[in-house]
């Protein structure tokens, strides 16, 4: 029984919801959705059907993607838009934040399966550039993400705090868990390290990116795992004996090059278990993954 993981599904794209139609059952197997599966209830659905028609667990974290309201929409907005993609979640029966973290006693031997919804609070940025002027930073390249207009915190303020809700909630569930002496398998679709944050041609994307507040997790919680996706850079990394997978598909274009080498979705899924074994020294350089 083994745990794979994909994210940024983004199957508001046709031809990501062509590539989802193509995955193959894995009926003793576990998979993660590690968020941006699209912006609508109706991509939710067709990806939570899939997913629990092929594996026999499925896990999912919210993306920033899902918590889109649309101008005029009528539809819910901040938590109440993630407590709806919650609840769709689990009428399919799949493992979401909100749940119980359970315990998976596949292949690699028993672990703690953690998804988490942290978000982010605009921390990643140079030392030089104030929280106050991090935007404006930002704009110097014209970068403005799309959640400034469509990601709304409500009923918190900003989505700094309603991060500052998040990671301190998630915090004392990590720590809990970590009490009960299996490793964690950590779920979020941001990443938890800056140092992990790799947009070259955005790189002004990384206030979107995290929290700094999360750096440390993968020792504090005795993680073996660290799955994310949201940069649309697949990679492996590892830090202090952890294995760190940004697992995302990403737009079209950014797995164009995997697909006209014959490769699909099965070939991208990222196995989080059992997995290799950790380097001697507990880091290694990272293996880019464009090609899974």
């Amino acid at each position: 029984m083994r745990l794979y993981a994909i994210g940024d599904l983004h199957l508001g794209h046709k031809e990501n919801r062509d590539a989802r139609a193509a995955l193959r059952p894995h009926p003793e197997d576990g998979l993660i959705l590690c968020g941006d599966v699209g912006e609508t209830s109706e991509h939710l659905s067709v990806a939570f059907e899939s997913a629990t028609a092929y594996f026999r667990t499925v896990f999912w974290v919210p993306g920033n993607h899902e918590l889109y309201t649309m101008p005029a929409s009528g539809q819910p907005r901040g938590i109440a838009k993630y407590q709806e993609c919650v609840q769709l979640a689990r009428s399919y029966g799949i493992k979401t934040p909100e749940d119980e973290y359970m315990t998976w006693d596949g292949d690699g031997g028993p672990h703690i399966i953690a998804p988490i919804f942290t978000l982010y609070d605009y921390s990643f940025r140079p030392s030089y550039v104030s929280k106050e002027n991090a935007l404006a930073w930002a704009e110097e390249e014209d970068i403005v993400a799309t959640d400034e207009a469509l990601l709304h915190p409500d009923p918190h303020p900003s989505r700094e705090a309603w991060c500052d809700q998040l990671v301190t909630r998630t915090e004392q569930r990590l720590q809990e868990a970590a009490t009960k002496g299996l490793p964690l398998i950590i779920i979020n679709h941001w990443p938890l390290r800056e140092d992990l944050v790799y947009i070259p041609r955005v790189p002004r994307f990384s206030l979107w990116c995290g929290t700094k507040r999360t750096e440390d997790w993968h020792t504090r919680f005795n993680a073996k795992v660290v799955v994310n996706g949201h940069l649309h850079v697949p990679r492996t990394d590892w830090k202090d004996g952890v294995r760190f997978e940004e697992c995302s598909l990403g737009y079209p274009r950014q797995w164009a090059d995997a697909k006209e080498t014959g490769l699909n979705i099965n070939d991208l899924l990222r196995e989080i278990l059992p997995g290799p074994p950790p380097p001697e020294s507990g880091s290694a350089t990272t293996k880019w993954r464009r090609f899974g």
